[in-house]
């Protein structure tokens, strides 16, 4: 009787993962000809193609640049960061053992946006330093800080937790600081759309190298998918299976706060992907992190693909921040998963 209940469960994502894939290309194909040229998936795909060394598209120069070095390196990314920030949800969730976490709750979007702020601007470091690498060394700042203070209180769940939101509200005042003292009105708003979030300066450069990172986050997940799984009962329960508790929260910490901060320095701050699609995924395949860590990062790289594409097209010709087209989704998933909790 056991194996026959857990058959149909161990069977879905055999299913599942398959059917995401072909879903996500599609959607990453579809989404680079919504606009106004005019363009089909089949076009996307055959330049893709000749790109890649194929027969020629037969399509005009402009029509191969709108798709080659616009919409499609923009799909991707969009693809990438939704995959990269539901995977550090997911990480997230289960380490600290809060399901309301995401991967800003260490206080790496604020550092992030406070480096990108001053470079853009105070002009500290222009011309050595660009928007994107300034960004980055914020959010390592601002980590670095959340783990000594962390470590110093004790290093358990709630102090890690507790200085991730000290760092926040700290970088976030420094970031308002600078825009109310130094920036002018141009400033003020490219800073304000940057913070809200952002695709619309995706590059194939960018893609390589959030792609690469998202990946080595993906296989450190599932390297370590056992010791997650134990967290879930508790870091003593998680001791006497055998986990090394500090050592597991240190690298998987790092980790994340790594990912975060390259996906925050290239697309600005993307909220609610992280804390609403691991919650999908768990409805899903449930709790095993073998199961849940692919599974979440389709679902999230889905999600913002279509999210962004909506964002582009919903208030034409201008174009929505895609942080706050995330919010306007993921707030309503948010106040459905507080009253599932307390009806529990």
């Amino acid at each position: 009787m056991l194996a026959t209940r857990t058959r149909p469960a161990l069977a879905r994502p055999a299913l599942l993962w398959p059917l995401g894939g072909v879903v996500l290309l599609l959607s990453i194909a579809t989404a680079t000809t919504i606009g106004p040229s005019g363009l089909g998936p089949s076009d996307a795909f055959a330049v893709t193609v000749a790109k890649l060394g194929g027969p020629e598209s037969g399509l005009s120069r402009i029509a191969e640049s709108i798709i080659w070095d616009l919409r499609l390196p923009r799909a991707v990314l969009a693809a990438v960061c939704g995959a990269g920030l539901a995977l550090c949800g997911v990480v997230l969730q289960s380490l600290l053992r809060n399901p309301l976490a995401d991967p800003f709750v260490l206080g790496v979007s604020s550092g992030a946006s406070t480096g990108a702020v001053t470079i853009v601007v105070l002009g500290v470091g222009a011309g050595s330093v660009g928007l994107a690498s300034g960004a980055f060394l914020g959010a390592l700042l601002a980590f670095g800080l959340v783990l000594v203070l962390g470590m110093a209180a004790g290093g358990t769940t709630e102090r890690v937790i507790l200085a991730g939101v000290a760092a926040t509200q700290l970088f976030a005042a420094l970031t308002s600081f600078i825009v109310f003292v130094a920036a002018d009105a141009e400033q003020t708003r490219g800073v304000l759309f940057w913070l809200l979030g952002s695709l619309s300066n995706a590059t194939w450069r960018e893609v390589v190298v959030v792609g690469a990172c998202v990946l080595v986050g993906i296989v450190a997940c599932l390297l370590t998918a056992a010791g997650l799984d134990a967290f879930m009962f508790g870091e003593d329960s998680a001791a006497s299976l055998g986990v090394s508790v500090l050592r597991l929260r240190i690298v998987l910490l790092v980790v994340t706060a790594l990912v975060t901060a390259v996906i925050v320095s290239t697309s600005g701050a993307i909220g609610f992907v992280g804390l609403v699609l691991p919650h999908a995924a768990r409805a899903i395949v449930g709790t095993r992190h073998g199961l849940l860590v692919p599974t979440a990062t389709l679902m999230g790289a889905i999600f913002l693909v279509w999210v962004d594409t909506a964002a582009r097209v919903v208030i034409a010709p201008q174009e929505l921040p895609v942080g706050v087209a995330t919010a306007l989704v993921g707030v309503p998933a948010f106040v459905v998963i507080l009253m599932r909790r307390s009806r529990r």
